[in-house]
């Protein structure tokens, strides 16, 4: 994707050095970042899957209806239950797979921010693995912007727990619930109730992984995203570069790993993107969003409203604040 090469070209400009060529696209990951890189492509190569499950995600908001309207037909309640059960084995696949991309996420950021090289070094040197954490993004902002317009999800899951209860209480063996234990119904539960919530996982990786990492400076992982955030905004600010874009999913693809960066960055960092002191220019990346096409980043612009941790603290200017409104 040429997105790679000109965020190379970019960092390389950014970082002082004259690059006259841009980098290859397809960064081949070295020796000593093989087994992170193929951990994480393991599971970047079931993400398209997942994406595609949950866009065909219709729910069972039919049948549920009419099974709580007649709720002495036996028949109703067995079709309501019979349409519910495979639905919360995909919502279980969901979750289970952002536990997964958690791992990937963690591994990634050990390698992207360890010592003795900084930041900016990390991403010239491990294309492949800076290449992957970019991918990550995408995909979370993709599948938390599918999620967020699809409220059969919640609606289906809270069903099913309710009829699961029911049937305890009334010792009917049920035929779903060794898909989904209680245990585990508690942790979905939490994670659907999210607006975003692969972003929210991703948000407490970042956050414990720096905890994690006392003896790593905090700057490591903040300057690793703020630099991925002001790459981005520039390649998509600038007629430029942006004139070189063949395609509008390469834009899609650059303003969600902007947005993913900056929302891991206000999780993380002590006063969070919107403060002054911030590494990342905020209003310009605003902007940048709001100069697109306004259906298509609705739902990055809400990511940034809910899912950020500092946007309403006193630090946050009321020209931020009102630009978000």
């Amino acid at each position: 994707m040429y997105f790679h090469n000109l965020f190379f070209f970019l960092l390389k400009q950014s970082g002082g050095q004259e690059q006259s060529a841009a980098l290859a696209v397809d960064a081949q990951p070295t020796e000593s970042e093989k087994e992170i890189y193929n951990q994480v492509n393991v599971v970047l190569k079931d993400a398209e899957g997942i994406l595609e499950d949950l866009q065909s995600y219709r729910g069972a908001g039919h049948e549920i209806r009419e099974a709580i309207q007649h709720p002495n037909d036996e028949k109703l309640q067995e079709k309501a239950w019979g349409a519910v059960v495979p639905l919360v084995g995909k919502l279980k696949k969901f979750y289970e797979f952002s536990q997964r991309l958690e791992a990937g996420l963690r591994g990634l950021l050990g390698a992207l921010t360890s010592t003795p090289y900084s930041p900016t070094q990390h991403l010239e040197r491990e294309q492949a693995l800076a290449k992957q954490f970019a991918e990550i993004l995408h995909f979370t902002l993709r599948f938390d912007e599918l999620k967020m317009t699809n409220p059969a999800i919640q609606n289906d899951f809270s069903y099913y727990r309710r009829t699961l209860s029911r049937m305890r209480i009334n010792n009917v063996p049920a035929e779903g619930e060794n898909e989904v234990n209680n245990e585990l119904a508690n942790r979905m539960s939490l994670f659907y109730a999210e607006a975003t919530p692969m972003l929210k996982t991703l948000s407490d990786a970042t956050t414990k992984f720096v905890s994690e990492n006392k003896n790593l400076p905090i700057e490591n992982t903040t300057d690793c995203l703020s630099t991925m955030a002001s790459v981005c905004r520039v390649m998509l600010e600038t007629p430029e570069y942006r004139s070189r874009f063949t395609n509008e999913e390469t834009v899609s693809f650059c303003l969600r790993v902007m947005v993913g960066v900056i929302i891991l960055y206000d999780h993380v960092h002590p006063v969070g993107a919107f403060a002054k002191t911030s590494k990342i220019d905020m209003k310009g990346c605003i902007k940048v969003l709001k100069d697109q096409p306004p259906n298509s980043v609705e739902g990055l612009l809400n990511a940034l409203r809910y899912t950020t941790k500092h946007l309403n603290d006193e630090t946050t200017s009321k020209q931020i604040k009102s630009m978000l409104q």
